[in-house]
């Protein structure tokens, strides 16, 4: 049987059309954007068997903490192994990217995942 590939517009499309619920196994497979998005709208993932879906659910992207605006503009002084680091990753970013990304999200994405390492 084919597997079914659920993408973050799949589930928008599903939303609108008055869909709320997806039933999960071994041949649906959804995108990390895809139960993100399901999980924002409210879209209820039903699991047939006791197996997990097809595509791993990333606890790094699941289980973020999000600050208030005011708070995520002042960062603790990091160390200087970070500081290295987040430079070595900027530049890295910037020479496949270009200007494709901003600072400030490069920032934030470097923030979180030094952060799921333990670096901070």
């Amino acid at each position: 049987m084919a597997k079914e590939f659920y993408t973050e517009r799949d589930i928008e499309d599903m939303v609108q059309r008055g869909e709320r619920s997806i039933v999960v196994h071994d041949d649906v497979v959804l995108t990390d954007l895809a139960y993100e998005k399901a999980r924002r709208l409210g879209v209820e993932l039903i699991q047939q068997e006791e197996t997990p879906p097809a595509a791993p659910v990333r606890p790094y992207i699941n289980n973020v903490k999000t600050k208030p605006a005011q708070q995520t503009a002042t960062r603790p002084t990091p160390s200087p192994k970070l500081e290295m680091i987040r430079a070595n990753v900027k530049a890295a970013v910037q020479a496949k990217l270009g200007g494709q990304i901003s600072d400030a999200l490069l920032d934030r994405v470097i923030d979180r995942v030094a952060a799921e390492l333990g670096l901070k």
